[in-house]
């Protein structure tokens, strides 16, 4: 799961980089540390935060659930004001080589840990599985075209055009697609409560590497 591929319309890896070292380095965690919580190795989280190396979106997303916070806050700086549009260009897209990409179409809002996205699975294409968030994580999801095979701890639902699920986002999830033509889905997900860094993540550390 280490290896290269993500990334996003208009963030380098340097200014991902640059954040990801500062959210670590605002909690206090060393490079170990993160490298035990999110079960990423060492050196390719300090190839990351250099921004020499672009990481697949499951390691963003353990690197990001290990730091009690979400993919979209690693992407973007908060917005400021009461309304804010996100024109389609504007939107954080993160591409995964494996043939399938999520769009990011929630802003950043201080301290609000929530993301709205649409994901768009190729077919044929396992997206793989993604640990528990932090405990009271809550995901919602609809299907928008095709099929989709949602697996929660172990467990598969298949999912057709206009079907839709909800499941605790502090579970283990998978997502692929079996059919022939793309999935496209939306999924919210509201982040539980922090609720200290190094008990909440504890939690965590049984999950198996990717």
């Amino acid at each position: 799961m280490e290896g290269d591929g993500v990334l996003s319309s208009g963030l380098s890896m340097a200014e991902l980089g640059l954040r990801i070292r500062g959210e670590r380095r605002a909690r206090g965690l060393s490079l170990a540390r993160l490298a035990e919580l999110s079960g990423i190795s060492g050196s390719m989280i300090s190839e990351v935060e250099r921004g020499a190396k672009t990481p697949t979106v499951l390691v963003l997303d353990r690197l990001a659930t290990a730091l009690a916070t979400s993919i979209s806050r690693l992407l973007d700086e908060p917005a400021h004001g009461a309304m804010r549009v996100l024109r389609h260009a504007e939107q954080r897209v993160l591409r995964d080589p494996s043939g399938w990409e999520r769009r990011v179409l929630s802003p950043v809002l201080g301290e609000v840990e929530f993301e709205f996205m649409r994901t768009t699975i190729g077919p044929g294409v396992d997206a793989g599985e993604f640990v528990p968030h932090a405990p009271g994580s809550r995901e919602y999801l609809a299907v928008e075209r095709g099929g989709l095979r949602l697996t929660i701890n172990g467990r598969p639902y298949e999912l057709a055009a206009g079907d839709s699920a909800y499941y605790p986002g502090d579970c283990h999830h998978a997502f692929a697609n079996d059919g022939t033509t793309d999935c496209v889905y939306y999924l919210a997900m509201e982040l539980g409560q922090k609720t200290g860094t190094v008990g909440h993540h504890e939690t965590r550390r049984e999950t198996p590497d990717g």
